[in-house]
Formats: C-alpha cells, structure tokens, sequence
C-alpha cells in the first residue's frame, strides 16, 4: 500500500497503533507459548475484535488505519486470504460482480479463500486438474475434482473459516477446454457452518510457520453453481454455451501478479526489516571478547566481520522497499490500463513481477537467516523473534510462484527481447524494448575502465557493470537455446536443456533492475543532500556486495580483472565503518513499535537479559509444573536409590 507524503501520515499512523497497543485483546505476548489451535483462535478473536473497533472508528476497508492495524499486529489475524479473494473478484469480476459480492466480503457477511494451489499442481496453472464443466440446459457451472491430485491444498482460511472460496478451474464448454478460469464456489452452510452437499473441506495439518492460519484442503463433487459466479470481466459463457474472451488468455493470470505485486511491501520486505532492527540492536548490546590484550569487551556491531554479516543485509532491504515501490507505481499504471482493456504492458509487468518475487523473498530469506545466526545462541531461541520470520519468510520463497519457475518466465521474456534485437545468432535489428530490457540494445562495453577503490563508488560505474554482465548472460543463454535448436533439438527440449542458463541470467538481470532502481531513487534526493548521502552509502554498499557475491560472473569474461575485484572489496569495507555509525538510526527509521517486533533482543529500550529472563518464566514448562516427574523420572529415580 502506497500513501502521499504528508504530516497525517505518521500521526494516523502513531494513533493507530496507541490504540492496538493498549488494549489487551490484541497482545501478542503468548504467541510464542501457544498450540496451532491456540494461535488460530486468538487470530481469530483479534480479527473479530479490529472489526469491531474498526467499525465503531469509521475505518474503511483498504485505509491507512486498516493497514497500520495489521503492520502493528505482524499480520498475526485471521482472513486474510479474505482480502485476496476480494482483490482477486476486483481484478477478474465484472461490474455487477463486484457490485454484489465485494459488500457481502466488506461486511463479512461471507468469508472467502483464495482455492488455486491443488496436490498435484502449483506453479504451473496450465497443469490444474479441478474442472468447472458448463450445462447449458440448466445455465450452471459442474466444478469436480475428478483425481485425488486435484485436491485444493494449502488455501489459507480454507481449513475452518471459510463459507465462499474463488476456486481456479480448467473452463469446459460447447465440448473444448477454454483454460484455467475462477468461479466462485459456496463452500459452507451460512447457517451452521457445515460443509455444503459434495464438498470435502478441512485442515491439512502442522506446518513450519504460520500457525495462526487454517491452510485447508477442498474436494469438490459435483458441485452445481450459477453461470453468473463465473468472474467475467475478460471472458465469459453466454447462456448457450458461447465462450466469449477479451484479450489474451494470460489475462486470468492477473490476480496472481496482484497478488505478488501487495506481497512485497505487505508481507516479504517487512520480514527482513524487522530482522536487521532485532539483529542490530542486540548487536550494540551484546559485548563480546576485547580487541586488544586486557581490553574491554566491545560491542559485537563494532566487529568487521558481525558488521559483513549485517550491514548487507540492511542495504538489501532498503534497496527491496524501494524497488517494490516502483514496481508498485508501474504496477498501478499497467492495472489501469488492463481495466481498460490495453494489454500492452503486461508482459513486462508480468515477467518484472515474477523476477523480483523471486529475487527478494530468495535474499530476504537468506538475509533473515543471517540475520538470526548473528544473534548467537539467543538467536535460536523463538523469544527472539527471528526464528518466527525466519519460517514466515521462508513460505514466501514458494507462494505465489515458486521461486525458480518464477525466475524461468523472466528468463523467457528476457530471452524474447533478446532475439527480438538480435534476431539469429550475430545478426542485430533496430527495434524499441519495453523500459527494462532497453538496456540489451546498447552497445557492449568490453572492460571495466575503473582504476581505483574510488572508482567503484560511482553509480553509473557499478550500475553498468551489472548491465554487462546481465546482457552478457542473456545473449549466452539465448545462443546456448539456439545452437542446440541448429543441432536438431526442438524448442522444448532446448529449453529444457539450457534452463541453468536462463536461470543465472534472470537472476542478474533482476540485480541491475534493483541496483539501477536503487540510483534512480537517489537521483529524486538532490534537495536532501544529508538523507541523499546516508542512501548513497547503502546503495554502494548493496551494489558492490552484490558485485563480490558474484564476482565469477564479473571475472569470466574479463570485464573485471583481479585487481579490480580487490579495490571494489577495498571500497567495500571502506563502506562498512562509515555505515556502522547510522546503522541504529536507520533500522529506527522502519518505525516498529516494541509490540510488533514481540522480540526479547530487539527492545527498544535494550533491556536484553532481563526481558529474555522475564519472558521465559512466562513459558508453560515453567508454570504448570512437571507430570513426568510423577510418571517417569521420579520412579527412575528411586529405582537407582534402592541400589545405592
């Protein structure tokens, strides 16, 4: 969610949360200490709670004080596949279906899941087995699971919550399969909450995280639903049986990059943020070791290597939040466009979405980890807060596409521009490419000219670099793709075979995206010269981290020799000290309240030790004594004392 600048903003925004926080039905304290069906409930209360003040405060569905509600309560309420399934019926439904359902999903006088993901299919949609068969002679949609692999599986609020689920279906008319389709399916009596007739519908058990939502399994037989619960902006049945399409069929995959588009800023990138404050600010607590003989023990932030493993990390996230906000701009100008039936950017917006999903929850996991390995020995501990979004985040590396298939169709649309420009092998034709793909037609810069560790620190200089290599691992790919084809391989099988190829080259393409995005929010900073030049750190420090993670890919070539490679590490820790000073200030700009971080280490008021002593004598184990003690170890006990 994206909001103007202004001064109401942190206002709304620091009552919003004075209100969550002081009322006790909303603590979080618990979490920790609770079973799947304790964390269920209490999400479920917390919801039915907000609603309720929500409703007393005038709060909208979609406003700031909805949003600041859920960024303060971590996300930790119930139905919020809810919310998906009402983006889904905006981005999909026609007028009069969004005039009739959305009211019914605002007022809850329905819950609604999101049902797409089955046993036997995730990411490839195409290969879903639920079918929704039209019967012109009564004008109703027959939705069945006709295999046990086409069992709806890991819908959230599916398991116990939901009464309506959008079920994504393989559309059967006139006697021809029209392709993947969403039909909105009753799936719970409005009277009793039973299942209705021919739907199978429950829990899919324990998971790794996200205990507070009841992920579900659906089975449907036979199910019999009304013509008009076909979502029908760009594609319809007429009563006879007529399907009717407006543009492409790929146009049905839209609630998916919706989905992807809110998960960034909602739900991934915070993830990491809150990692980096816990980490960080534990970091200038913690004393460890001295640096010199009978010296004082330093903070472990003062460490170069503690400084390695974090100050990346705080680059990252802020160079993913600014990145997703500018994919969220385009997203807006694309979706407008899209509602309006112009199709033109959505293949760029489709592939840019994919590849930088992938890309953030793929380093903000590997971030978040890190993040909670440099805590130490309390890192592990579930007090912390980090092994929490360790689990979280981890979920976000498969959702919504799993992250390699996700990388693959980025590859495909960058492979496609590629041969749109160059056309066979060595051949170059003049043709415009969408924004972020322009850089493959300019011209080919053989070697890094920089001579010096201050060289590096130039935004054009790095930002150029990762346009080479980026092109350079889209043209090998694309000629691997073509040489097998030349040697009798068809498309398919060259793909197949040329897969880890395109894979290394979405993934640097998305690297010069984020960095490029990066300098281009510096850029807009000119009349901030002292928040200009703290970014402009990070920004360095983000690009020449990425560079040195990487630099096999710099060095293959000799676009980068050794030397080179040396001073843009020399530039590098140069970086590190000059951050370390900011370092508290800018995890403190995320603005997380105590209560949303709900970590012992990660306290503002950095009172570690006796928060972590005090939370665990809160823990169960602690306060409901010992029964195997009576039943086994009392026994043992005395078993060995009669032989002493």
């Amino acid at each position: 969610m994206e909001h103007e600048p202004g001064d109401w903003i942190p206002s709304k925004a620091q009552q919003t949360e004075s209100i969550i926080h002081s009322d006790p039905e909303f603590s979080l304290k618990d979490n920790y200490f609770m079973t799947q069906n304790e964390r269920y409930e209490a999400a479920v209360k917390r919801k039915f709670h907000l609603q309720t003040i929500a409703k007393r405060q005038g709060w909208s569905e979609g406003s700031p004080e909805l949003y600041y509600s859920y960024r303060t309560l971590s996300g930790d309420l119930a139905f919020s596949i809810h919310m998906v399934f009402l983006k889904s019926l905006k981005s999909l439904g026609s007028e009069e279906q969004i005039a009739k359902w959305a009211p019914l999903c605002n007022d809850f006088q329905i819950i609604a899941t999101y049902a797409q993901t089955e046993l036997g299919h995730g990411t490839y949609l195409q290969g879903l087995e639920t079918e929704a068969t039209y019967d012109a002679a009564t004008q109703e949609f027959v939705v069945h699971s006709p295999t046990m692999t086409a069992t709806k599986w890991w819908p959230g609020d599916l398991g116990r919550s939901a009464t309506h689920a959008l079920v994504q279906a393989q559309l059967i008319c006139s006697g021809a399969r029209q392709g993947m389709h969403a039909f909105i399916v009753p799936i719970r009596s409005l009277q009793d909450h039973t299942p209705l007739p021919g739907v199978t519908v429950g829990d899919i058990g324990p998971k790794m995280g996200f205990h507070h939502v009841d992920h579900g399994f659906l089975r449907l037989d036979h199910v019999r639903i009304p013509r008009e619960n076909m979502l029908s902006r760009f594609a319809q049945v007429l009563p006879d049986g007529t399907y009717l399409k407006v543009g492409s069929l790929q146009i049905n995959y839209l609630s998916m990059v919706v989905m992807r588009v809110d998960l960034l800023l909602g739900e991934i990138i915070p993830m990491l943020q809150k990692a980096c404050v816990i980490a960080i600010r534990y970091s200038v607590i913690r004393h460890q070791s001295s640096l010199r003989p009978s010296g004082p023990e330093v903070k472990i932030l003062d460490y170069q290597t503690q400084q390695h493993k974090l100050l990346p990390q705080l680059a990252t996230v802020y160079a993913f939040h600014f990145l997703a906000s500018n994919l969220l701009k385009f997203f807006h100008s694309s979706y407008s466009a899209i509602l309006n039936r112009d199709f033109s950017h959505l293949p760029e917006l489709h592939a840019l979405s994919a590849g930088i999903k992938a890309m953030v929850s793929d380093l903000c996991l590997q971030g978040t980890e890190l993040c909670r390995r440099a805590c130490g020995g309390h890192g592990y501990s579930k007090l912390s807060g980090l092994p929490s979004l360790v689990s979280r985040v981890t979920a976000s590396c498969t959702y919504e596409g799993e992250n390699t298939v996700l990388y693959l169709q980025t590859a495909r649309f960058l492979v496609k521009n590629y041969l749109q420009v160059h056309g066979s092998l060595g051949s170059t034709s003049q043709i415009f490419l969408p924004k972020s793909t322009a850089y493959l037609t300019t011209p080919y810069q053989a070697r890094c000219p920089a001579q010096k560790a201050a060289d590096f620190l130039h935004a054009k200089l790095y930002t150029a670099a990762w346009a080479h290599v980026a092109a350079r691992l889209i043209k090998d790919s694309a000629h691997h793709l073509q040489t097998l084809m030349q040697s009798g391989a068809d498309w398919d099988e060259a793909w197949n075979q040329s897969t880890v190829l395109h894979l290394q080259a979405a993934k640097a393409h998305c690297y010069y995206i984020s960095v490029k995005n990066f300098t281009e929010t510096l850029d807009k900073l000119e009349n901030e010269p002292a928040i200009q030049q703290v970014l402009k750190r990070l920004c360095d420090l983000y690009a020449l981290h990425s560079i040195l993670t990487n630099s096999g890919d710099f060095l293959h070539d000799g676009f980068l020799s050794g030397t080179q490679v040396d001073a843009v590490r020399t530039a590098y820790l140069n970086l590190l000290l000059l951050i370390r000073k900011d370092a508290i200030l800018l995890t403190d700009a995320f603005d997380f309240m105590d209560h949303c971080l709900n970590s012992a280490l990660g306290c503002y008021d950095g009172n570690v030790y006796e928060r972590l002593f005090h939370w665990a004598q809160r823990s169960p184990t602690n306060t409901q004594g010992n029964p195997a003690y009576e039943k086994y170890i009392k026994p043992l006990l005395q078993s060995w004392r009669s032989k002493l």
